[in-house]
């Protein structure tokens, strides 16, 4: 449940937060990086207008209010890099679990000595690290 706030997050956070994320709204947008970086460049002077502002109902108003603004201009089709959640190869590359290679064949592993020697060392090693740490698997009588 990521999406639960856990830890109190302060407002220079918020504000740097809706910052970036309105950059990344405009990157969406604009696919030509000059148009990009003059609605940055003015992005970045709206909030430099208000980086001076004490009091702090007025900066939560602010806040609000471009967070409401950042909804309604949001891209209906945002931009998500490859490697990221959503993106085109988010986990594309299936890594196989350790234990797959207690399946391979003697012939296979034969054309690998060395690394197939030292995981068995190194498989010996845990197992006594787990028993010494945790104590012997208790015996199941039925």
């Amino acid at each position: 449940m990521s999406f639960l706030q856990t830890e109190v997050i302060c407002h220079s956070r918020k504000v740097c937060s809706l910052y970036k994320r309105a950059l990344r709204n405009l990157e969406s947008w604009y696919d030509r990086r000059p148009m990009y970086r003059y609605r940055a460049v003015l992005l970045r002077a709206r909030f430099d207008e208000n980086k001076d502002v004490k009091d702090l109902r007025v900066a939560q108003q602010l806040l609000d209010d471009g967070e409401k603004e950042l909804f309604s201009l949001i891209q209906y089709q945002p931009k998500k890099f490859p490697l990221s959640p959503g993106g085109v190869a988010y986990e594309r590359e299936v890594r196989a679990p350790d234990w797959v290679l207690d399946y391979w064949h003697p012939w296979e592993k034969a054309f690998y000595p060395d690394y197939f020697a030292k995981r068995e060392q190194r498989k010996k090693e845990y197992v006594e690290w787990w028993e010494k740490t945790y104590g012997k698997p208790a015996e199941q009588g039925h």
